[in-house]
């Protein structure tokens, strides 16, 4: 494990990830999955409550890029970058082969349908059990046990997943799974941000070419300049690295 800013990140390799997966589907209980990038981390440092969650999670990934450069600037390298939309994408290969159920949440009106819809054309093997829009009261808007809530909750505990994608954006998906992961049925709640946008066709993945040179934060920029108040941290996220000592330990 290692802690930049002070905020845990998991030292593991995406293939001990994936086992790590595996693993906790075949416990019959809930497992936490996080997946904090420089911005998360940079917010986290100065949020007692964010770190606390992510300090709680059962695996915490470095999912973004800068947090792999960090590490390896201050001589404590990470095993790998291991971001949440591929460990979706892969746990939706495991779930097609193992035959898991699945609950989509997040999202505009209409676009956890769409996914549940296109997730079940090209994996024949998962049923898709439930899904509802990311637009509803509760714990991550400051309104915890809300009759919206407490609807989706029953919902989901009827039906009774294997897997819960919860897309709500950083942090309110944070703060929702941590306020009712005691509560859900389930083995794996993962927090996965724009991963059921893109499974329902409302937004793209980064060209291949720009995740391997490591500036998939850079399209999705271009893409979308609305980004560029949330994305200003990262240039003094590296700055800090750069001119700081025991920020990566």
């Amino acid at each position: 494990m290692r802690r930049i800013f002070g905020v845990r990140i998991d030292n593991i390799s995406y293939k001990d990830a994936i086992i790590k997966i595996e693993n906790f589907l075949k416990e019959d209980k809930i497992h936490t999955i996080y997946t904090p990038n420089p911005e998360i981390v940079m917010h986290a440092r100065d949020d007692v409550k964010l770190k606390s969650i992510l300090d709680s999670g059962d695996l915490v990934t470095a999912d973004g890029i800068g947090l792999i450069y960090a590490a390896k600037l201050k001589s404590k390298p990470l095993k790998g970058r291991v971001t949440g939309y591929d460990m979706s994408i892969e746990m939706l290969e495991i779930a097609n082969r193992e035959n898991y159920s699945i609950y989509l949440l997040g999202g505009e009106e209409g676009v956890a349908k769409k996914a549940a819809k296109n997730i079940e054309e090209k994996y024949t093997n998962i049923q898709v059990v439930g899904n509802h829009n990311g637009f509803f009261k509760g714990s991550h808007t400051g309104d915890k046990d809300h009759k919206d809530e407490m609807e989706i909750i029953q919902d989901i505990n009827r039906v009774n997943p294997d897997i819960i994608f919860v897309g709500l954006g950083f942090p309110r998906q944070e703060i929702w799974i941590d306020s009712n992961k005691d509560r859900i049925k389930g083995r794996v709640i993962i927090g996965n941000g724009g991963v059921i946008d893109i499974l329902g066709g409302k937004a793209n993945r980064a060209p291949e070419i720009w995740q391997k040179i490591g500036l998939e934060w850079l399209y999705r920029l271009i893409k979308n300049p609305s980004r560029i108040k949330r994305q200003i941290i990262l240039p003094k996220f590296m700055i800090e690295v750069l001119i700081k000592k025991d920020v990566v330990k």
